[in-house]
């Protein structure tokens, strides 16, 4: 059966100097290519919600982006209150410098507090693989899945780089059927889609939508 490739993608603006305007072409976009979801900053949780509410594309947030540096209090809030304002899934940040430090029971309680404060919605666990040793990648895995993440992600996107075939690779090896993994930065082609699906990938977060779905 042929892939659905359109409902791989999240439709991603993140970028900070985004405007009403360009939310606006995004979710248009995503209407028209019947994507899985946008992906968006929490300030367009409500709009978004707003304007695919008669769609099947869902509300995608960011909690504790880019840098996974807030603390857990902050970032169950802001899951809290993104789901209030209609958020349907949630990627957040780990704590990056704790899992560096090896403070793993802080890295898994930070996950778990914004599991908890989703209420059951899809959590996204933004691990920043560019930053990490392969021994960090699979415990910050290991920890998402142990508070019952829904997925783990590659990459924010905004830091020394984004998704590699290898990280998706050892990401799925590591989660096995608990969690899926999602593949986020830099994946601009069709070619790259592919690869990163091939990998173990059933999501792709991408700016690149159009033109993956064109075959560009």
């Amino acid at each position: 059966m042929e892939k659905k490739w359109n409902k791989f993608i999240d439709h991603t603006v993140l970028k900070a100097n985004a405007t009403k305007d360009d939310i606006t072409k995004l979710c248009e976009e995503a209407k028209q290519y019947d994507f899985a979801s946008v992906c968006v900053n929490p300030t367009w949780v409500n709009y978004c919600a707003e304007y695919l509410k008669d769609s099947d594309v869902k509300v995608c947030t960011v909690i504790g982006f880019p840098l996974g540096a807030n603390t857990s209090t902050v970032k169950a809030f802001e899951t809290q209150k993104a789901i209030e304002e209609g958020a349907d899934e949630v990627d957040m940040v780990i704590n990056i410098g704790a899992l560096k430090a090896g403070d793993i029971e802080m890295v898994y309680q930070d996950i778990q507090d914004v599991v908890d404060a989703s209420q059951g919605h899809c959590v996204k666990v933004i691990i920043e693989t560019c930053l990490l040793t392969d021994e960090e990648k699979v415990i910050a895995c290991k920890q998402a899945m142990k508070a019952h993440a829904a997925f783990v992600k590659t990459s924010t996107g905004f830091s020394t780089g984004g998704a590699t075939v290898y990280d998706v690779a050892l990401m799925k090896k590591t989660v096995g059927d608990q969690c899926e993994v999602k593949a986020s930065g830099g994946v601009k082609t069709f070619a790259d889609m592919e690869a990163m699906v091939e990998a173990g990938a059933t999501r792709i977060g991408t700016s690149s939508g159009i033109s993956l779905m064109n075959h560009e």
